[in-house]
């Protein structure tokens, strides 16, 4: 399966839950509960396709200890997803980043999968709105 196939099957199981954009370079951009998220393709090495889905949990939050260990000890408990924590000029940016292989998936379970984890990085963005002064 091709990386634009495996994008344009992505696309279909998420429009069962999301309006979703097809950007000019077939990414896929759609926000949910106020997380933008986008999922590329690429294929690592002959046969194997991946999604790869980020979802911009929080940015610009304050460089604070607090908010920095809530993400560590967030990441810890999550099972679809890697949280990163950026250090910038204007603070804290947080994401949350899953890559697998889709292949063979069907539409409906690939459709479960990634609201699975765009409905982590949602919660987190709740939690995390709870912590931020």
């Amino acid at each position: 399966m091709t990386t634009s196939e495996l994008l344009e099957r992505a696309r279909e199981a998420l429009e069962r839950y999301l309006e979703v954009h097809v950007d000019p370079d077939g990414a896929l951009t759609f926000s949910h509960a106020g997380v933008p998220c986008v999922i590329q393709s690429s294929e690592l090495a002959e046969g194997l396709t991946v999604l790869s889905l980020t979802c911009v949990v929080g940015w610009d939050l304050p460089d604070d200890p607090g908010v920095a260990a809530s993400a560590a000890e967030r990441a810890g408990e999550g099972l679809f997803g890697t949280l990163g924590v950026v250090h910038t000029d204007r603070g804290l940016d947080l994401t949350l980043r899953y890559a697998f292989p889709a292949q063979g998936l069907e539409i409906t379970a690939l459709g479960t999968l990634l609201m699975l984890v765009v409905s982590t990085a949602s919660q987190l963005r709740s939690e995390l709105l709870d912590v931020v002064p």
